[in-house]
């Protein structure tokens, strides 16, 4: 499977599509509003890391206590650090 196949159907990760907005003067492009494409697909990522994360992201701002959502948030895939530079 080609990796321009695997993003077809998908919608684009929000912070993704954002990203592509401020490289085009502040709007979409066309084809990132409501398709994926291979830059913006949905970064595989383990459903439990991603809800023991929020749920200490959460407690952390009830409590107003260290519950450990930093490092659990640092676990996570960071779309920001995947591609290199230009």
């Amino acid at each position: 499977m080609k990796s321009s196949d695997k993003s077809k159907g998908q919608q684009p990760e929000v912070l993704a599509g954002l990203a592509a907005a401020t490289k085009n003067n502040g709007e979409q492009p066309g084809d990132h509003v409501l398709t994926a494409t291979p830059q913006t697909k949905p970064i595989p990522t383990n459903p439990s890391q991603k809800a023991d994360a929020a749920t200490k992201v959460l407690r952390e701002g009830v409590t107003g206590k260290n519950q450990g959502a930093k490092a659990a948030v640092e676990k996570l895939p960071d779309r920001t650090h995947m591609q290199p530079r230009k």
